[in-house]
């Protein structure tokens, strides 16, 4: 087990790790991250969301550093408020992609983030946002999706399990687009090749780190590549079983603060007393 400050990089997920299930960070999830910084360690969000849906919870973390948007395709600069590297889907592999699935499925409800710091999410006639405190825009019919440069497509089915829908994209899509599933309700396209893993590289390069000093937090698929690439990563209790299958550790729920159980026991010095992690590290 590594050292109490052996970490100089902390990444964690928003969605269903940092962030509780109303969009909102803890007084102990906040306080466990200022002593990580105290200690000299970045904190780096790497999420699913793109640049201008994170902008608010970046705010709230004061935070004014890098962070990895939109499953690895944005890193976005939050004191200076722009995109440092993005990488756009092109918008005729996006509808070839779609195209594919529906012939497979049937009809999915698709929705776009735009690119840029001032992007909208756009979505089409009968889809339905997961997180419903994120803003969209209703457009009237698909092709009003494309209107601008995206950095991905999210899509829902009406009947089948998020599960069966991107297993599905994956066996049609080839190299069109990279499938992941971030979230209930939310399987994506995102340029082909992209992953949370892309995105955290660059900003810790930028930041002169690497993935030796990295641990890394998530809950769902999208976060695989990003523990394949920390040292260490830690699933949240609440996480999708593939994920815990590959996680070195595993906490408590984003509901029971447990980024912040970990942190405390990394950067405090002291042990754990309290046992409250539901497996050891490895």
């Amino acid at each position: 087990m590594a050292a109490p400050t052996a970490y100089a990089l902390v990444a964690t997920d928003l969605d269903g790790t940092l962030l509780r299930g109303d969009d909102t960070l803890s007084d102990r999830s906040l306080a466990a991250l200022a002593r990580v910084a105290e200690a000299g360690a970045r904190h780096l969000v790497v999420t699913g969301r793109p640049a201008p849906r994170v902008r608010p919870l970046l705010d709230d973390l004061g935070s004014t550093g890098l962070a990895v948007c939109g499953q690895g395709a944005q890193v976005y600069d939050a004191g200076a408020d722009r995109l440092l590297w993005s990488v756009t889907l092109d918008r005729e592999l996006a509808e070839t992609a779609l195209g594919k699935i529906e012939a497979e499925v049937g009809q999915v409800y698709a929705a776009v983030d735009q690119d840029g710091v001032e992007g909208l999410t756009l979505i089409e006639p009968g889809y339905l946002m997961p997180h419903p405190t994120l803003p969209a825009v209703r457009v009237d019919r698909r092709d009003d999706l494309w209107c601008a440069p995206i950095s991905k497509v999210l899509l829902r089915h009406s009947s089948l399990s998020d599960d069966e829908l991107a297993a599905t994209a994956r066996s049609v899509v080839g190299s069109l687009a990279t499938v992941t599933m971030s979230g209930p309700g939310t399987v994506e396209l995102q340029p082909c090749g992209i992953t949370k893993a892309t995105g955290l590289a660059l900003a810790a390069a930028h930041l002169g780190l690497g993935p030796e000093r990295t641990i890394a937090f998530g809950d769902m698929p999208n976060d695989i590549p990003m523990f394949d690439w920390a040292a260490h990563g830690v699933a949240m209790a609440n996480a999708h079983p593939e994920l815990k299958a590959v996680a070195d550790e595993i906490t408590l729920s984003n509901e029971d603060d447990g980024i912040a159980v970990v942190l405390e026991r990394l950067f405090s010095g002291e042990p754990d007393r309290r046992r409250e992690l539901l497996r050891e590290p490895q």
